[in-house]
């Protein structure tokens, strides 16, 4: 019956059953890192709390009922998630990844794995057929953000998928930016999807994890066990609070949009403002795949001052009050940060630069609060940029 719920309905129910030790609704929190054996090798399913636990079960069974897969993995962070797909790759073997994405990535990409011999070439993959014509013989995986952080570049999930499907190659997306609220990259044809689940699905600041998604089994089996050799899996506690974040997650989504929306129109309205980057905006790039694959446009918002320069946007930042100026997204909480000198840090200034991302940007992680003091502070720290 749960197979047959609604979005909504899955976000509290969707792989989820009672305890069956006394019924308990929420998974408990098995905080354990063995279990009692009849006999070598008889156990009741679990053995080592690596290899598996009840708690991380019960949240890879939600992940993957949320993303519509049929196989769900949970890692101690999204980076982690990311490692994961990447050893599913061998030396000569070769990434293409969208040029615009988070600096953490890159830099897993760039400094861990390209000197173990996997090659990477990233592009603007807003042209679909510019993607296709890209993908070579040695092209094992292609990386896809969209949403894209933090330029909220649009790529077409199912154009790519369909590239990818007929040489060969897995196409892995990373929805974290979207959430599966908006955006479910496997319907459209993804081989994997990826979550940072400290974000959105988490949705309160207070855990780090990550997460895979994939319909394949040998796909699946191979991830899992890779997962098990590497063991950088998600903890129980953590687990348990990922859980309690997803049952939220539709509602809390609705607000961000809500109030992305809002701050997005008063940003672009504000005479102190030169560019503002959202996907609702029917001039955005790829406005119309975004209306297509997505049921709405999220609370990510990047934006540029008007004339602003690096000590300009850091000084406006610097002045916001409601905003929390902080790494990190998709908490309840709106937070404010400076993608240059924080989370793309780790890229060089010229390929950062290349995909938009200026010394003056801004990046929004639009949260629930009253979207009227989202605006009013945002009206002051921009006043402040002027100030002698």
């Amino acid at each position: 019956m749960k197979k047959d719920l609604r979005f909504n309905s899955r976000t509290i129910h969707g792989g989820q059953h009672p305890d069956k030790a006394y019924g308990a609704v929420m998974p408990p929190i098995y905080q354990t890192s063995t279990y009692a054996q009849s006999s070598p090798g008889q156990h009741q399913g679990y053995e080592y709390s690596r290899s598996g636990n009840p708690t991380r079960h019960a949240l890879e069974e939600s992940l993957a009922s949320i993303e519509n897969g049929r196989f769900g993995l949970a890692f101690a962070s999204g980076l982690a998630a990311m490692d994961a797909v990447v050893k599913l790759l061998k030396p000569g073997d070769e990434v293409l990844a969208t040029n615009d994405l988070y600096g953490g990535s890159y830099r897993l990409f760039r400094k861990v794995f390209e000197p173990l011999g996997i090659r990477f070439r990233f592009l603007g993959m807003q042209d679909a057929e510019a993607v296709a014509s890209a993908i070579g013989p040695e092209t094992r995986l292609v990386w896809v953000e969209t949403p894209t952080n933090p330029m909220m570049q649009v790529i077409d999930i199912a154009a790519v998928a369909e590239s990818c499907r007929s040489r060969g190659v897995l196409l892995a997306v990373d929805n974290t930016f979207a959430t599966p609220y908006l955006q479910r990259p496997l319907e459209l044809g993804a081989d994997i999807v990826m979550h940072s689940a400290t974000k959105y699905l988490g949705g309160h600041s207070d855990v780090v994890a990550g997460g895979l998604v994939v319909k394949d089994k040998e796909l699946a089996d191979r991830l899992y066990f890779i997962q098990n050799a590497s063991g950088a899996v998600c903890g129980p506690m953590d687990s348990f609070l990922v859980l309690r974040g997803i049952k939220t997650l539709h509602v809390r989504m609705q607000r961000h949009c809500e109030n992305g929306r809002a701050v997005a129109e008063f940003l672009a309205g504000h005479p102190g403002v030169e560019r503002v980057y959202w996907p609702g905006f029917p001039d955005h790039p790829n406005h119309d795949i975004a209306a297509k694959q997505m049921t709405g446009f999220g609370g990510m918002i990047s934006f540029v001052p008007r004339g602003a320069r690096f000590e300009d946007a850091v000084r406006i930042v610097e002045n916001l009050r409601v905003f929390t100026l902080a790494e990190s997204l998709g908490g309840v909480e709106s937070l404010a940060g400076h993608p240059a000198s924080m989370t793309h840090a780790s890229i060089p200034k010229d390929e950062r630069e290349k995909s938009g991302v200026t010394d003056s940007l801004i990046r929004l992680s639009v949260g629930i609060e009253d979207a009227a003091d989202l605006t009013e502070d945002l009206e002051r720290a921009l006043a402040a940029m002027n100030r002698d």
